[in-house]
């Protein structure tokens, strides 16, 4: 087993292009948790918790990209029909290449020790507190990265179902997180006796024993060390035993997904008829493309809880008092609405920022789709309308969203209507200025993985620093904070200098791109096509 591991392990850690992107991804891990360090040190102790939420978070988006993209890219290859073929079976196939992600994404992790030394020097942090720091994050990025590609794996009759359980699960989470929240224990007592305390304990056990609840309650200031390694290590054991069953899942899965995307008939799988296609081709095509996993799960969570809140903001003193506040005051210190609003337009960019709708899993794969499309009358307009057309239909469910939570300030009186233009119009241009680039690096041949994650992580955690230290002028050059800056307070002319600046770029890379994308294009096919690749 070691012998027949050995390539793959070989060429996970060997492969220019994984090299760069591990660089890469490593450089950034570094970024964000250097901001994030600093926030800790600058933060009063009992706001600590939220930054080891942060970094879970960091954790769990860095697993679903290293471990989650590759292996949910894998099937598509049709190169991997050899190895279905051979001696070595499915099961070893992903099994080794899981390991191969999970090895590479375990060095990422690592790389933040010395930050969280640094931190252990000031005294925000003690050496016990490495463990989880860097344990839970690692565990749950790899259950997110399993969790994708075990749900790409299955078949879209099970997908169906699997959604329709999800949004069972968020309206719970609505109902008993949210509005109910502290209020949960009168909302109990209208029960019988023992049907409420089955409820309460239930919810009890999912409140406590998950990452955040553990994570928060290890660094909170009113920790019981015992109770704390207790939890964490609950936590810990349920992680794996979960990740471990998406594992052996997503293995059994690999040969009839890898049939499902080659050779299952078109009829089947695209019961839509033709003539929805219109004049523009390719942008139907790129459209349909990002559809197949659509995501909808996330929207609907993220919409279910911003017209939640939309109605608290306006309500405000007149909010029924048998429903629970408590989420909506940990959000408030966290920034309120205007934070909200600004995290769910950097949402509605990313898909604009990664330009999914185009690229695909490998060099490889470009060169044989190129090859097709540069023999077409297609122009950089047509790429341009298709890469827009799919980036929006992605995104846009979290700008709707946004769009309520800025009304909801409007009406509550807590905001102009000049400030809910405003944040409109930041938000627009942080969409288009996120797109923009993308559609650059696209054209250009430069995968936007790097690019997606400095737009979407690394701006945003340094917008939060900069507010964080009051440096007004720094602050208000980056989007994302002046989406934030125009729900706070009117805009002024410091204000406006960050969007103009970002309008022009905009335009700029904007026009370049489009005038030289089929240029760039074709100078791309010509120096990668027929070269030896090792992605």
């Amino acid at each position: 087993m070691q012998i027949m591991s050995a390539p793959f392990l070989a060429l996970a850690m060997s492969s220019p292009g994984r090299q760069l992107s591990f660089r890469r991804t490593v450089v950034f891990h570094l970024l964000i948790l250097s901001a994030l360090g600093w926030i800790a040190l600058h933060v009063a102790p009992d706001l600590l918790p939220y930054v080891g939420d942060a970094i879970l978070v960091v954790g769990i988006v860095e697993g679903a990209a290293m471990i989650g993209w590759r292996l949910a890219q894998l099937p598509k290859s049709q190169a991997l029909e050899f190895l279905l073929v051979s001696p070595l079976r499915p099961k070893r196939v992903f099994f080794y290449e899981a390991v191969g992600g999970f090895g590479r994404f375990a060095l990422v992790t690592l790389s933040g020790l010395p930050i969280y030394l640094i931190l252990i020097h000031f005294g925000r942090l003690q050496f016990a507190d490495i463990a989880p720091l860097l344990l839970i994050p690692m565990l749950w990025g790899g259950l997110a990265g399993l969790g994708l590609t075990a749900w790409a794996y299955e078949s879209l009759a099970v997908r169906r179902w699997g959604e329709r359980i999800v949004l069972v699960l968020i309206l719970i989470y609505l109902v008993i997180g949210v509005l109910a929240a502290e209020r949960l224990q009168d909302w109990l007592l209208t029960l019988p006796a023992a049907l409420a305390e089955f409820f309460f304990r239930t919810i009890g056990i999912a409140f406590h024993y998950n990452p955040f609840g553990a994570m928060e309650y290890w660094l909170s200031q009113r920790c019981n060390r015992e109770i704390a390694l207790e939890r964490m290590t609950i936590v810990a054991a349920a992680t794996g035993m979960i990740t471990v069953g998406l594992l052996a899942r997503a293995a059994a899965r690999l040969r009839a997904h890898f049939h499902d995307l080659h050779y299952t008939p078109i009829e089947a799988k695209h019961r839509s008829s033709e003539s929805g296609i219109g004049d523009h081709p390719l942008a139907w095509w790129a459209v349909r493309r990002v559809l197949v996993y659509s995501g909808r799960t996330n929207i609907w969570l993220a919409g279910g809880f911003g017209i939640v809140y939309a109605a608290y903001t306006v309500l405000g003193d007149a909010w029924p008092s048998w429903m629970g506040t408590l989420v909506f005051q940990i959000f408030e210190r966290m920034g309120g609405v205007p934070a909200v609003a600004a995290g769910l337009t950097v949402l509605a960019a990313v898909p604009a920022s990664f330009q999914y709708g185009l690229w695909d899993a490998s060099r490889q794969d470009r060169c044989k789709r190129l090859e097709l499309l540069l023999l077409t009358r297609l122009e950089g307009t047509d790429y341009w309308r298709a890469a827009a057309a799919a980036a929006w239909r992605r995104g846009r469910g979290y700008f709707f969203v946004a769009l309520i939570l800025w009304t909801a300030l409007g009406l509550s009186g807590r905001a102009t209507i000049s400030q809910v233009l405003a944040a409109t119009a930041a938000g627009t241009l942080l969409w288009a200025f996120s797109f923009a680039l993308g559609f650059r690096a696209f054209s250009r041949g430069v995968h936007s993985n790097g690019l997606g994650m400095l737009l979407t992580l690394g701006l945003p955690l340094v917008a939060v620093v900069l507010i964080r230290a009051n440096v007004p002028i720094l602050s208000s050059l980056l989007p994302v904070a002046a989406v934030y800056s125009a729900s706070t307070a009117p805009p002024d002319f410091l204000w406006l200098v960050g969007p103009l600046l970002t309008g022009c770029i905009t335009l700029f890379v904007a026009r370049r791109a489009r005038r030289d994308c089929d240029r760039d294009l074709r100078a791309w096919f010509d120096r990668n096509q027929g070269i030896k690749l090792l992605d």
